[in-house]
């Protein structure tokens, strides 16, 4: 292949990212913008209830202000084509909610149209000046030579001494220019706003590991152990390899370490309070700078949330990996292997043996829901003497007072008004003229009872009962009136 086709080839995967199919399609501009609104800079996991709304809102007020280039669909569709194309990710977050996050395509895309956007010199001072000191820097840390490294660090000690010395000695500070101010926070800026698509990248690879690991499980074709060393060897060369791996490396030191973080703090606080800044930044770079170091823990603990969850995969295959199954069905799978053999030796080359698919099902009338428990039939405590002494004492007397009707008695009672020997023409008036013990409420319900046993009809008027309780006091009732019947046509039904 000539040299021009392999540049062919290499540009059209590049064309064929999807960071670049996302800026390459008619409707970038509208994706980008919705991007932007929803997601801001810190890409945080939006619910996806809440996105799809949220799209939905964000194309209408597009619609509303002139563009008709706009997708079409409801929020949830779009969303999905957007997921197609790899430029959202949906996945749970900590309490088990679906949310959606952008992938790091879609964040070089926003990186590039915000660097884009902001005004930048093509060559400047600060620009050469940063180039020298990288490479001064690069090659002082680098250089297999001890003796020239040596060099270079007492070279950059005298610069350094010189100067302070210079300022020690009350001379001119030299300030810096608008031009040198505004290069130097463009580049900075540059800087920050790669860091959540290089994290993103992270995430991204162990999400991949995680799903080819659990393929690999449910695979069966190599060993567990094989497949975890596998993990580990990936997971420390995606750390120690990869540009990605070794900016999160890098990024997790430093804020291990509380002087440097402190130290960036200072830094970025007295950057924000130059004289010149006021004229160069705008709230936005205001806030993105001040925000550098909560935007790199966001990152971090993406990141680890996903390498903690291929971990706990991993745990849970070895925690619930049944080893004494795996050698049942070993035994298993090798007896139908003798059985088979058995059954090919005795039997021709064309022999033919039906064999069901599935067990035949067990036909049970009734299966046994609850089983014996000795528990059951524990005895309950004996009740102490104690407790029977701490009670109140009462007479047969208050007793038989609160308890029910005396069917006994009101039965003779009730015997002696049919005999004549208590007159009376209905059950209030036999019940007025009974003694106070006999005259509680709960009587009357003795009576009518008695009464109901006897079949004895009642009358659409009422009577009135008076009753006594125990205590002395009254109350009236008013019962619908049952007349008694004449004592010669009763006296075979009171036999009976």
């Amino acid at each position: 292949m000539s040299d021009i086709a392999g540049e062919l080839a290499r540009v059209k995967g590049a064309f064929a990212q999807p960071t670049l199919t996302l800026l390459h399609q008619r409707q970038a501009p509208v994706v980008i913008t919705i991007f932007r609104a929803a997601f801001g800079r810190n890409n945080k996991p939006i619910p996806t209830a809440r996105l799809h709304s949220q799209v939905e809102e964000h194309l209408a007020a597009i619609r509303t202000a002139g563009e008709s280039d706009v997708p079409a669909g409801s929020g949830r569709d779009i969303c999905q084509r957007w997921m197609r194309g790899q430029w959202l990710v949906r996945s749970l977050d900590e309490v088990g909610d679906e949310v959606y996050t952008l992938t790091s395509h879609a964040q070089q895309a926003l990186e590039l149209v915000k660097s884009m956007t902001r005004d930048r010199a093509t060559l400047s001072e600060h620009r050469i000046a940063t180039i020298l000191g990288t490479v001064r820097r690069f090659n002082s840390e680098a250089n297999p030579d001890r003796g020239a490294r040596v060099t270079l660090l007492n070279e950059e000690i005298a610069r350094l001494k010189a100067e302070r010395d210079r300022l020690v000695d009350g001379a001119e500070m030299v300030s810096a220019t608008e031009d040198y101010m505004l290069e130097g926070y463009t580049e900075l800026l540059s800087l920050i706003s790669a860091l959540p698509s290089d994290f993103a990248r992270v995430e991204e690879r162990f999400a991949t590991i995680r799903g080819e690991i659990l393929a690999a499980f449910r695979a069966e074709d190599r060993p567990a152990g094989e497949v975890i060393d596998d993990y580990l060897a990936r997971a420390d060369a995606l750390m120690t390899a990869t540009h990605e791996g070794r900016a999160f490396e890098g990024a997790f030191a430093l804020l291990r370490d509380d002087a440097l973080v402190t130290q960036l703090r200072e830094d970025l606080t007295a950057l924000l309070d130059h004289p010149l800044s006021d004229g160069i930044l705008g709230d936005a770079d205001r806030a993105e700078l001040r925000g550098t170091v909560r935007l790199v823990r966001d990152g971090l603990d993406r990141v680890l949330a996903q390498r903690s969850r291929v971990t706990a995969t991993l745990r849970e295959y070895i925690v619930s990996h049944d080893a004494a199954r795996d050698r049942e069905l070993e035994q298993t799978l090798r007896q139908v292997e003798s059985e088979l053999m058995g059954w090919m030796a005795t039997t021709g080359p064309r022999a033919t043996h039906d064999v069901s698919l599935l067990p035949l099902r067990t036909n049970l009338d009734h299966l046994r829901e609850r089983f014996y428990d000795p528990a059951d039939d524990v005895l309950p405590e004996r009740l102490g003497v104690a407790e029977v002494d701490d009670g109140p004492s009462l007479s047969l007397a208050e007793l038989m007072a609160q308890g029910g009707p005396q069917l006994s008695t009101l039965r003779q009672r009730l015997s002696d008004a049919l005999g004549a020997l208590l007159p009376a023409g209905s059950l209030g008036e036999l019940f007025d003229g009974l003694e106070p013990s006999l005259r509680r409420p709960v009587e009357i319900f003795g009576l009518l009872h008695l009464a109901a046993d006897h079949a004895w009809e009642t009358e659409d008027v009422a009577e009135e009962f008076a009753a006594v309780r125990p205590d002395g006091s009254r109350r009236r009732f008013l019962v619908p009136r049952m007349a008694i019947p004449d004592p010669d046509l009763a006296e075979s039904e009171l036999r009976a």
